[in-house]
């Protein structure tokens, strides 16, 4: 079998379903496996997520969630209201999975050290997209890790010879897109099923080089493989209306 490149969307403290997840995978050890951001907050294992993921050979990038965390560990005059739409957005859940003794410092080293995004020569990786109208060198991290409607309706690709692979926002917030149907732009494909999410559940892992989509559910722990042709769908560029949850953390 030929080495494979595979790549796991947003995870938000779902490790249960993460190992069901490369169970059916089944990685092996000339497999690349690519993380594309928010490990952290909402599920309820956060912390056994990256201890995890920092203990493999795998490797990810850094995700918006990942980097509210730093602010909120490094500032300590970080502004009220952003400490606690972290919390609500799901911090307090990471905090919870912790415990008592907080989170260590090899942990926090780690989530610091991430990369904002990876050139895989013809896939770029990066947690939500990028700015189409700036160049890489003038884009910041708050792009690579908070744009949404800008990139996923660019009306041509960014790279003229790299797809870019997201996260970030969930795919049936985007309108024509169904909950666990992974979505595709022009340049670019999510891959964020929203495993959180109570309308979906959906984490989903991306075999590109077989052109696989494996899938486990977080409520019900369902699991299936796909086509990619049949698990994407093409959404159209002149549509830019999200529905309303899309402006969550």
């Amino acid at each position: 079998m030929n080495q494979r490149r595979i790549f796991i969307g947003d995870i938000h403290g779902h490790y249960d379903a993460l190992i069901q997840l490369l169970d059916a995978i089944a990685p092996t050890q000339d497999d690349r496996v690519y993380f594309v951001g928010d490990l952290i907050d909402r599920g309820p294992k956060s912390a056994q997520v990256v201890e995890f993921i920092k203990n493999s050979n795998y490797h990810c990038i850094l995700g918006n969630h990942e980097q509210m965390l730093l602010n909120v560990l490094e500032q300590p005059d970080l502004p009220y209201n952003f400490r606690q739409a972290w919390l609500y957005g799901g911090g307090q859940a990471t905090l919870d999975s912790y415990g008592e003794n907080g989170i260590p410092e090899d942990h926090y080293h780690w989530i610091k050290s991430l990369p904002i995004y990876l050139d895989l020569d013809d896939i770029w990786l990066v947690h939500a997209g990028v700015h189409p109208e700036l160049p890489i060198v003038e884009q910041t991290t708050d792009h690579f890790c908070w744009i949404r409607d800008e990139f996923h309706y660019m009306k041509e690709p960014f790279f003229p010879k790299k797809l870019i692979i997201t996260g970030h926002t969930i795919t049936f917030t985007i309108p024509g897109v169904l909950p666990g149907k992974l979505a595709r732009g022009e340049g670019w494909i999510d891959i964020d099923t929203g495993a959180y999410h109570h309308q979906s559940g959906w984490l989903t892992g991306l075999d590109i080089t077989n052109g696989q989509v494996y899938q486990v559910n977080t409520y019900h722990q369902q699991q299936r493989q796909l086509p990619l042709d049949e698990a994407v769908t093409q959404i159209n560029p002149n549509k830019s209306i999200y529905r309303r949850m899309t402006r969550s953390l």
